[in-house]
């Protein structure tokens, strides 16, 4: 490997030579860390454009579900689709399942007597089902917004109505489930599952899981705009992720595409503020083994520097600088 890498190499280099980590690190030790970032950002608002024009072609759609794992980027890819759906002529708005929560003393509790905020049943079902009816049929609802902090959902006089041209994108973890939209005819919907597909390997053989990805995603978002430790999220991941395989994996192949958020470049992007948070984490807790583990992925990663990231990432949801209101 002796080869200074340019822009125009990456269309000689195959995918699996760029998915090992040897590859990914001498592209960046050796200056070339902006191309193999634009390519990246390229390739994904490819995907994203693609699907907003198969969202245009189909005239009887209003609603755009876009489901998808913890920290798989959701939310960016909700407000990217929306500006290709721009382009495309159309007028989408931006929504999110979260606002139809039912107040927190009405949530449903797991098998252990603790409220499930992962299940579908946190949700008001039957309101958003009116709601998304009433809009479709061109008429006014006031939209709800979910208080988080007093775990009410609250209405604050924001008013929309469907025009013609406009398109719901609604985006949440349960969007794919057929619950979530029962009373909604299928042919108004068009439904997305968004997680990141492709991992990176250390040597050719022994593959890094894109859970890893996302978990060290939540790591940084989660300490940046919620104030909370790596121990913390740490704790919570194996629920988040028994919340994922009941409610969010079975109902994938519901949707008619499907957007890859994985980036080749995120680790060595995550890697410089992850080490920071994770070092924090004390060394006898029971979240120490994870902490290691992840440590240990990350001692093979070359940084990179993020002032090189687009602000219209993806990734920037997780790292901060978001051209996007992602909070």
């Amino acid at each position: 490997m002796n080869k200074a890498y340019t822009l125009h190499d990456y269309c000689t280099i195959t995918q699996k030579e760029l998915q090992t980590i040897p590859y990914i690190n001498e592209i960046i030790e050796r200056g070339h860390a902006s191309e193999l970032i634009l390519v990246n950002e390229a390739l994904q608002e490819r995907q994203i454009a693609k699907i907003a024009d198969d969202i245009a072609r189909h005239s009887k759609v209003r609603i755009v579900l876009i489901a998808g794992p913890s920290s798989s980027g959701k939310t960016s890819t909700s407000k990217r689709l929306c500006i290709q759906l721009l382009a495309d002529r159309k007028h989408p708005v931006a929504l999110s399942t979260d606002n139809w929560f039912v107040n927190r003393d009405q949530t449903p509790l797991d098998e252990n007597g603790k409220k499930d905020y992962e299940s579908i049943h946190s949700m008001d079902l039957k309101q958003f089902n009116d709601d998304l009816n009433a809009l479709i049929a061109g008429k006014t609802v006031e939209l709800p917004f979910y208080n988080f902090a007093k775990g009410e959902r609250e209405y604050r006089g924001e008013m929309l109505t469907l025009t013609s041209d406009m398109i719901l994108v609604i985006e949440g973890i349960h969007a794919l489930n057929p619950m979530l939209t029962n009373m909604v005819e299928d042919c108004r919907k068009y439904k997305i599952y968004a997680a990141p597909l492709t991992p990176v390997s250390m040597d050719g053989q022994h593959w890094i899981p894109t859970s890893v990805n996302r978990l060290l995603r939540r790591i940084s978002r989660d300490f940046q705009t919620r104030g909370q430790s790596a121990q913390q999220t740490i704790a919570g991941w194996e629920s988040v992720r028994a919340g994922e395989k009941k409610w969010i994996e079975p109902f994938k192949n519901e949707a008619d595409a499907v957007f890859d958020t994985s980036m080749l470049y995120e680790l060595a992007a995550l890697k410089p503020k992850a080490l920071e948070i994770l070092r924090e984490v004390p060394q006898g807790s029971s979240e120490y083994l994870t902490v290691k583990l992840l440590m240990e992925f990350l001692s093979w990663i070359t940084p990179l520097d993020i002032t090189k990231i687009p602000h219209t990432s993806l990734l920037r949801e997780f790292i901060g600088g978001s051209l996007f209101d992602v909070g």
